[in-house]
């Protein structure tokens, strides 16, 4: 440890480079991650919120919920426990002194569990009647109100919006919570149509509804337009990251121990143990991935309190350590190079 804080306290600029390359590794890292869990969220809140174990859609909706349209004679004739009937599909919601935007609304039955037990209202109320509608706290950033009256598409009957929910998402847009019969005018259905699709919050199997495809949440949610694609786009890119991290502590800490190779040469042939010198290498790596992680951290933490609310950055604390430590880790193994150097020197050579 001696050694390590000497020798970097000698060698200020050296050293300070690498842990400065470290840290905009690390930031970048962390904030894609942010970046990564942050669209996650924009695609799926909505499902996660409503504590979905399994979901049921026509089997020839391709996989999709905007697809799928289920009729009562696909139901069975009784009604079950822990279902809800949902009803989707892609509107643009206007409304006076607010801007025109695209939204996802849902159609609900206010009998069942999502309606009544999942929606976690932040102000206002539940929609009471069809001209009541719920939405998205991010709507509000674009001027929406409690009390302000909407329209639906092309749509002439107007809505009034009652209450907002936080982190109402759904295929990377804020949601509209209506009922069902709404979704059907918005659909231009008649009422032979009863949803898009049946989720529930518990773990039921395809007998329960024969006539439907049955998917897990995870299943759901892997193949939402896009979700796969993103993730594994990013997950790559972090994977890229560690790799180039490990090299660059590597090929950093290989040239100062060639740098150094007649000193430790002197130290060899005074008598000082191979493995001091090892550990003091070790040793540096550690302090310096620690160094380069903590200061990408802050840089992370002041950009997600800069960046505006537009951008969506969710950051997850134990992945966030977990990530860190493997950062930490990849040091270690990127120092066994300049070890592997040190372990083999032979003082007579080196000297000469």
């Amino acid at each position: 440890m001696f050694l390590a804080l000497k020798e970097m306290k000698h060698e200020k600029l050296h050293y300070g480079l690498i842990v400065a390359m470290i840290v905009l590794i690390s930031y970048l890292m962390f904030f894609l991650m942010g970046m990564m869990l942050g669209l996650q969220n924009e695609n799926d809140a909505a499902v996660k919120e409503w504590g979905t174990e399994t979901v049921f859609l026509n089997k020839n909706s391709n996989d999709s919920l905007g697809q799928s349209l289920i009729t009562k004679d696909q139901l069975p004739s009784t009604d079950r426990d822990h279902t809800a009937l949902v009803g989707q599909t892609p509107a643009v919601i206007k409304s006076k002194g607010a801007s025109k935007e695209s939204i996802q609304f849902i159609g609900l039955d206010d009998k069942q569990f999502i309606s009544r037990e999942k929606i976690k209202l932040t102000s206002g109320h539940r929609a009471r009647n069809s001209h009541e509608v719920v939405v998205d706290e991010g709507l509000k950033k674009y001027g929406y109100q409690l009390g302000d009256k909407v329209t639906l598409n092309s749509g002439k009957t107007k809505y009034k919006i009652v209450g907002f929910v936080n982190d109402a998402k759904y295929s990377v847009a804020s949601i509209v919570y209506g009922d069902l019969p709404t979704w059907r005018e918005l659909r231009g259905l008649n009422s032979q149509a009863v949803a898009s699709g049946v989720f529930s919050d518990k773990d039921l199997n395809k007998k329960d509804y024969p006539k439907l495809q049955h998917y897990t949440a995870e299943q759901f949610i892997n193949k939402l337009p896009g979700y796969s694609a993103q993730n594994n786009t990013f997950a790559f890119m972090i994977g890229f990251l560690m790799v180039i991290s490990l090299i660059v502590i590597a090929v950093f800490l290989y040239i100062l121990t060639m740098q150094k190779i007649s000193h430790y040469a002197v130290m060899r042939a005074q008598g000082i143990p191979a493995r001091h010198l090892v550990l003091a290498t070790i040793t540096q790596s550690i302090m310096l991935m620690v160094g380069g992680v903590l200061g990408g951290l802050v840089l992370t933490l002041v950009t997600k309190l800069a960046i505006p609310m537009s951008v969506p950055v969710v950051m997850n604390w134990p992945l966030v350590v977990l990530m860190a430590a493997g950062l930490i880790i990849l040091g270690m193994v990127g120092a066994l190079l300049p070890v592997r150097m040190i372990v083999k020197i032979d003082p007579v050579k080196a000297l000469n």
